[in-house]
């Protein structure tokens, strides 16, 4: 089976999360305000990105990793530059977009 990065979206499934995340802590810093510094900032913010380095890992790896297990190199290779690209490039839109701003 061949994979297609733009059909299986695991870029655009990248880009919609760190979105939806970076939302919702624009949202919750709008509510409270400016609260003082406590533990829970830096406990919430590397649990957070262990989670993030999971999931970015998980939606850029498994596929290739799994065409490596079928012996599929040049499928894995092809497929995983092609998935960074796709999303480097949605990245450098979004940044694009939001500077004009």
């Amino acid at each position: 089976m061949r994979w297609n990065p733009f059909i299986n979206a695991d870029a655009a499934v990248a880009a919609v999360y760190i979105w939806g995340i970076a939302l919702l802590f624009r949202f919750v810093r709008s509510i409270a305000g400016n609260t003082p510094d406590s533990i829970v900032d830096p406990i919430g913010a590397l649990s957070l990105l262990v989670f993030s380095v999971a999931l970015m890992g998980f939606l850029f790896f498994y596929r290739p990793v799994m065409l490596l297990v079928e012996n599929k190199k040049a499928e894995a290779i092809s497929y995983f530059l092609k998935t960074l690209g796709i999303f480097g490039a949605m990245a450098l839109l979004a940044i694009m977009i939001l500077s004009l701003f």
